[in-house]
């Protein structure tokens, strides 16, 4: 499966769509907004840049979006006013996969320029923003281009599914799990921890050379605790889904064999492995890494396992309607939504996510 051309949230702002259920990467980007703040701080402080080109990488669509740049874009206003720093213009590149719906990010633009505008009686500095769409895995600008690159929830995500995870016949090797679980031989944890570190240094690489000196990342995904690849945390969120897709087999929704051939292009590194990346790109210093949970508060009417569901469909339905079709979706998610609710009835889940904050040297 063509990942770069299979993949993407879903789109609009339908029920089942990205924009209407991202509110726990919201929640979860709300608690390091701080770090984010504070380095475009230290950024603008810095290098006072006339233009600054700023970059969102995995921008998917919905409010999420543009919330940040928002953010940004008072940071810096904030700044410059103190330090009589006026004339800086705004650069701000959206970038996704050609799949993205970038047409829900443009029809929001109006709306968000009518934001930055209130209480702003002198007018704006100019901001030109524009998408750029394509893999992150690899060069997207020209050199010594961007200011400050931002990415939120997208680099657990791989630029393919492991090859290594099917034999010379095509035979797949991690029969009955979409992910890294208990019975998977070693061959499979092997086969994603090489996809990452292939995928994460071409990511540094890139992007180290599309940041001037003193130019700052921060980059927020997915990670787990410790060595152990299979825990009660992100890894379990994919053991439950296994779970669902093996009660539509037994119910003959859909073949063992169709089932067994379905993998997910994910990876939950730990912390020892995005050091040993960063150590080895070498022009980017790590000056910043640190581990959070994601909080679990109820919402509303929907339980937990309801919450969980939604968030994962809106991810995964396109790549499942690819491999599935699109039939089983509703059956999928709704034993999926049980299965979780009845696990957090026996025992907490624990997913962990990691933020970075990296700065060329």
């Amino acid at each position: 499966m063509d990942v770069e051309k299979a993949f993407h949230m879903t789109g609009g702002v339908g029920k089942t769509s990205y924009a209407k259920n991202s509110s726990l990467q919201k929640k979860a980007s709300d608690k390091v907004k701080h770090i984010i703040i504070q380095t475009v701080e230290e950024l603008y402080l810095a290098t006072t840049p006339k233009s600054i080109g700023i970059a969102d990488l995995g921008c998917s669509s919905g409010p999420n979006t543009l919330s940040i740049i928002k953010d940004i874009f008072h940071t810096i206003q904030a700044i410059s006013h103190k330090i009589m720093h006026h004339s800086t213009e705004f650069r701000v590149y959206f970038n996704d996969l050609p799949t993205n719906d970038f047409n829900s990010i443009f029809k929001a633009l109006p709306e968000f320029h009518k934001l930055l505008r209130q209480d702003r009686k002198n007018g704006l500095p100019s901001i030109f923003m524009g998408g750029y769409p394509g893999s992150f895995y690899g060069r997207l600008f020209p050199n010594s281009y961007l200011h400050f690159v931002h990415s939120s929830y997208s680099l657990h995500w791989l630029s393919r599914v492991p090859p290594a995870l099917y034999d010379e016949h095509k035979t797949p090797l991690n029969k009955g799990c979409v992910y890294i679980c208990e019975a998977s031989p070693s061959v499979v944890s092997e086969a994603y921890s090489l996809q990452f570190q292939e995928d994460f240094s071409l990511f540094l690489r890139s992007r180290s050379e599309e940041l001037v000196l003193g130019g700052r990342m921060v980059l927020i995904f997915l990670g787990r605790r410790g060595p152990e690849h299979v825990d009660r945390g992100n890894s379990f969120f994919w053991e439950i889904l296994s779970r669902s897709f093996a009660t539509l087999v037994s119910q003959g929704e859909i073949e063992q064999e169709v089932f067994d051939s379905y993998d997910v292009h994910f990876y939950a590194p730990s912390k020892e492995e995005i050091e040993e990346e960063v150590k080895k790109e070498g022009s980017l210093k790590l000056e910043r890494l640190e581990m959070f949970e994601m909080e679990k508060g109820e919402d509303g009417s929907e339980s937990y396992g309801t919450q969980v569901a939604v968030a994962v469909r809106a991810i995964q339905e396109s790549m499942i309607s690819h491999h599935f079709g699109e039939r089983i979706l509703d059956s999928l998610f709704e034993n999926y939504a049980r299965l979780v609710d009845q696990e957090m009835a026996k025992e907490d889940i624990r997913p962990i996510s990691f933020v970075l904050v990296l700065r060329k040297i």
